[in-house]
This record gives structure tokens, C-alpha cells and sequence, in this order.
């Protein structure tokens, strides 16, 4: 199979594309590097400002730091240093967007520098947002001067590391990071006259600052295709609803579209969006819902099968942590009576936050332990995970369980990317 790069996409758009993982924790990326080798697929990787950057992100890892873990990864999992690709999303000064512009511009700097010096290809400028004493968004012509300065300091670090030039994703109308925090009806699609003044008015700044060059390497633009997913539901992909939208890709030949929380939409949406011109389909939280989901229906099952195991204990170690440290939830879910549901069960699956936390690496690994080598019986699979009925009566791998829920939540999105007929290796 032809493995796509970032310049094959205009080339293939409506046949093929690429898959986004947008996830730091080992266990997705395993699963996301497993399936690349797999299929032969190129495994993008990406990184959003919030969970890595210069200062650490939530995470605590550089740029440097996360591209080592994905490339260790890799390594152990047998896939080509080619087949593997880095990505940074939303890099812009949205970390620091409480401070004045001009530090959180210079935090934003320093955040691309590290990102292209750790070898990121693809960059994601993202400075959309008002700083300190600004309006919460901002104008087109503000959004790409800004884009431009993180341009320059991106290429001159290519080149002073003798690193190829970055290619760059533009354009910032995107669903809420992590998906809504309300019940939703509809999503509207960007409007094709928004989408094409957001790429005219990037080509103006870009040559007025000296970065054709730089414009030249731009391959997607980040638009609404009128997607999303909330705490309880899914809003799906209409193409009907996007006709107009997509019709601009006609007028630029040499883009195509980046589609944000695509989580949860399904096989056939999928499939439309690659033919609609998504070649860029990002993915984050319904992969590790399907981990948290895995995990609470091992803790069940363990809690059923293991004398002196416990009643879910590894969820209450996670209510634990996410009651002592609430920041990451509060505001989306609220303190209202289905709070404790919408903290374990919601779809925006804001408990991705708390894995890397002590307590909850140590009742995760306590229950693998317990699990590791059981046999569990039929019965109780059909009960708590039933898809993995085939593993019933046979030592249990915990772990490569998890990983392969992983990828039972990656497949639709690996199908929809190769619809040209190419066949897929086994």
C-alpha cells in the first residue's frame, strides 16, 4: 500500500486520508502504533498545547519529552521510523491567554520552537483566541499576523536544527476542546465565505511577512463540517448540510480539510467525511473512553470474580482523585445530581485527566495484577464486556485487552481513510 505523507493528501482527497490520534496516554498510543502496523496506514500523532509544551503541559512533558515516549513506543511495537508522523495542535498562546498578548505571545514562541526542534512535522497554528483585555476571538487579520510571527520562529527553527521545513494547518473553527458541555441539536457548518476569507487573508500576511515559502507548505484548513459531541449525544455528519462548505476545496486545490472531534461519529459518517474532503480526522476522547471503559467492566468483573478484590475499586480511586482535584471536570459537568454520572460516563470523558495521578496508577495496576493470568468465565463476560467473549476460559492479558478495545475504536476511522480500494495488509 502507498503510504500517505502530509503533501500526498490534496492528491487523494475523497479516497484518502489520515486518522489523528490526539492522546498522551501509553496504552492508546500502543494501540494506535499496533494498528499502524498493521495496516501499512501512516500513524499521525498529534499534541495539543494544553497537554505538551515547553513549560510541561498537564502532562509534565515537553515536546521533546512526548515525541521520545511515542518514538520508544513505536520501537517496541515494530513500526518504521518513516510510518510514523508528529503532529502539534493548536499551537498558539492559549495557555498563557490570561496574560497580556505580548508575554503570551512570547510563551507561544517558545512552545513552536520546541515543538519543530523535537521533530513535529505537522503544526497547527492556533491564535485565534483574545489575550488579557482582548475579545475572547479575533479577527481574521489579528488571527493570521499572529500565526505569521509563530511561522517564523517555526521555520528559522527548521532550519538553525537542520530539520525539514514544518507543514502548517490553518484556521480555528473548531468545536469545544473535548466536545460541548450541553445537550445539542445541531452544529452549523462553517460558512464558505468565512473558510475562504480565513485562507485569503492568511496568503496576504504570510506574503507581506516574507513567508511564501512557508504558505506554500499550508495543506489543511480547520473548519466546522457540522460535527460534534456533547456530555450525552452526538451530532453527526450531514453532507447535505456541508455541500456548500465543501465546494470550496474546488476553488483551493492544494488544501483540504482538518475535522475536529470526529469522536463517536461512526463508520459512515467517517467515510463521508473523507469523501467530503476531510482528509484529517481527529480523534481523542472516544478512544479513551474505550480504554475507561475496558477498565470499568474489568474492575466488575474482578470485583465479581476475586474474593477479597474489592467493590470497583478502581472507581472509587478515580472519584477519589477527581473530587481532590476537580479543576479539569468543574466547570464542564457542574455540581448538579447527575454530576457523579457525567464524571465516570460522559462522552467528553473528562477522566482522561486524572490516569497519570498516583492513586490511579496504583488501583489500575493493582487490578491488572489480579486479572493477569485469570481465566474468566463465559457468563460474566456476556455480563460486563461482552466483546470479548472470544478470551472467555483463557489466561487473560489484561493489558493487551485494553489495546485491542483501542483499536476496535480506531478501526472506522482507519476504514473510512482508505476508500480507494487499496487492499489493506493483514
Amino acid at each position: 500500500m502507498t503510504r500517505l505523507a502530509l503533501t500526498d493528501l490534496a492528491a487523494a482527497r475523497g479516497r484518502r486520508g489520515l486518522t489523528s490520534v490526539c492522546s498522551a496516554h501509553p496504552l492508546v498510543l500502543r494501540a494506535a502504533l499496533r494498528l499502524g502496523r498493521q495496516t501499512g496506514e501512516t500513524v499521525l500523532i498529534e499534541a495539543t498545547c494544553n497537554q505538551v509544551n515547553h513549560r510541561g503541559g498537564y502532562t509534565g512533558m515537553t515536546p521533546a519529552d512526548f515525541a521520545a515516549l511515542v518514538r520508544r513506543l513505536a520501537a517496541q511495537e515494530g513500526l518504521p521510523e518513516a510510518q510514523l508522523l508528529l503532529g502539534g495542535d493548536h499551537l498558539g498562546p492559549n495557555p498563557w491567554r490570561d496574560r497580556p498578548a505580548e508575554e503570551a505571545l512570547s510563551e507561544a514562541e517558545a512552545m513552536v520552537a520546541a515543538y519543530v526542534a523535537a521533530g513535529f512535522r505537522k503544526i497547527h497554528l492556533d491564535a485565534s483566541m483574545g489575550c488579557a483585555g482582548e475579545l475572547g476571538a479575533l479577527d481574521d487579520a489579528t488571527t493570521a499576523r499572529r500565526a505569521a510571527r509563530l511561522a517564523t520562529v517555526a521555520e528559522r527553527t527548521a532550519r538553525d536544527s537542520g530539520l525539514p521545513a514544518p507543514h502548517y494547518v490553518l484556521g480555528t473553527e473548531v468545536p469545544p476542546p473535548g466536545g460541548a458541555d450541553h445537550l445539542l441539536d445541531t452544529v452549523e457548518p462553517t460558512a464558505p465565505g468565512a473558510a475562504r476569507r480565513t485562507i485569503e487573508v492568511h496568503r496576504e500576511v504570510f506574503a507581506e511577512a516574507g513567508l511564501q515559502e512557508a504558505f506554500a507548505r499550508a495543506i489543511a484548513l480547520v473548519v466546522q463540517p457540522g460535527v460534534e459531541f456533547g456530555n450525552r449525544n452526538v451530532i453527526h455528519y450531514d453532507p447535505g448540510r456541508a455541500e456548500a462548505l465543501n465546494a470550496l476545496l474546488r476553488e483551493e486545490p492544494r488544501f483540504v480539510f482538518e475535522a475536529h472531534s470526529t469522536d463517536y461519529q461512526g463508520a459512515a459518517p467517517l467515510a463521508a467525511l473523507v469523501r467530503g474532503g476531510y482528509a484529517i480526522l481527529k480523534v481523542g476522547p472516544e478512544v479513551t473512553f474505550a480504554l475507561r471503559e475496558t477498565l470499568y467492566a474489568l474492575d466488575l468483573i474482578a470485583s465479581d470474580l476475586l474474593p477479597g478484590y474489592g467493590e470497583r475499586p478502581l472507581m472509587m480511586a478515580m472519584e477519589r482523585e477527581m473530587l481532590d482535584a476537580p479543576d479539569n471536570w468543574l466547570r464542564h459537568y457542574g455540581t448538579g445530581t447527575d454530576a457523579h454520572l457525567l464524571r465516570h460516563y460522559s462522552l467528553s470523558d473528562r477522566i482522561r485527566y486524572y490516569w497519570p495521578a498516583p492513586g490511579a496508577q496504583r488501583a489500575v495496576d493493582r487490578l491488572l495484577m489480579a486479572l493477569s493470568g485469570q481465566r474468566l468465565p463465559m457468563p460474566l463476560l456476556r455480563q460486563h464486556l461482552p466483546a470479548a467473549l472470544p478470551l472467555a476460559d483463557q489466561p487473560l492479558d489484561p493489558e493487551a485487552l485494553l489495546i485491542t478495545r483501542v483499536m476496535d475504536a480506531l478501526h472506522p476511522y482507519s476504514a473510512a481513510c482508505l476508500q480507494d480500494g487499496t487492499p489493506t495488509p493483514a
